[in-house]
């Protein structure tokens, strides 16, 4: 989550060296495995609340009140004057919606974004739910979306490009006919919520930063039905499709291991 993209998720990703990214202690990660298993009980728990008739702000009461209870601080509350705990975007919006009194009816798709903060190093990470029955179209958009994430994991490894990732969303995405959100990017992340580097949803294999053991990174697919472009509404947070059309979106925390991936925020097995 961020607040405007020029501010906090840049539209062009950086390019060089390793300049500015942190290469997490092993300490570290403990503490964003931590985090991310906060998350994980947080989008879990939302993920059985969605439903029509629920308001988005309840969602945010929900993911609160657990946070709460496992010892953690939310990520999003405050950061940059976001008002709420969670992120909650529906439909047409992409990212960043401010949870209120809007009402979740049958066939939405819900986007929560979820961030928290265990001894000062964080986990964030993103799941689009349908409420109640939704459509055909939509559900293979919420699924197509979901397979991009899988995809661009996949590509994370010690030697491995950004370009690998960015590429990995995009052929999938694009192959349903579907557009990648350029104005919108995943990002590093430790001990701030955004560190260096960028990571897009787009981009040329083989090309880009050189991913280093160590790293973190939170990869999130935003896939939308039309345009890949955006507008921000006048509350200067919630960020929509520039042509009202479907939008899906899903994150991870990975930790790029000395074998592979690390996915940091998966789902807790039971």
């Amino acid at each position: 989550m961020g607040g405007r993209a020029q501010q906090i998720k840049p539209v062009r990703p950086q390019a060089g060296g390793h300049r500015g990214v942190t290469i997490k202690s092993a300490r570290e990660i403990a503490n964003m495995r931590e985090a991310g298993r906060v998350v994980a009980s947080v989008i879990a728990l939302l993920r059985k609340a969605v439903c029509p008739g629920v308001k988005t702000k309840e969602l945010d009461l929900v993911a609160a009140k657990e946070i709460k209870r496992l010892g953690a601080k939310p990520a999003f509350l405050g950061y940059h004057g976001f008002p709420a705990t969670i992120c909650v975007s529906v439909n047409e919006e992409i990212v960043h919606g401010i949870p209120g009194s809007r009402v979740i009816k049958d066939g939405d798709l819900v986007k929560l974004d979820v961030g928290a903060v265990v001894d000062g190093l964080f986990g964030d990470a993103a799941v689009t739910v349908a409420a109640g029955v939704p459509a055909p179209s939509s559900a293979q958009l919420v699924a197509v979306a979901e397979e991009s994430l899988v995809k661009a994991i996949h590509e994370v490894r010690p030697g491995a490009r950004l370009g690998d990732i960015g590429s990995a969303v995009q052929r999938y995405a694009e192959s349903y006919g579907y557009s990648v959100v350029r104005e919108y990017v995943g990002h590093g992340i430790g001990r701030a919520l955004h560190e260096e580097p960028q990571v897009p949803n787009y981009g040329i294999q083989g090309r880009g930063l050189q991913l280093r053991e160590g790293m973190v990174l939170a990869i999130e697919p935003m896939v939308n039905v039309g345009t890949w472009q955006t507008k921000m509404l006048s509350d200067q947070w919630t960020v929509v499709t520039g042509d009202g059309s479907l939008s899906a979106h899903f994150e991870h925390t990975v930790f790029v291991g000395p074998n592979g991936p690390e996915i940091l925020t998966a789902p807790l097995v039971a």
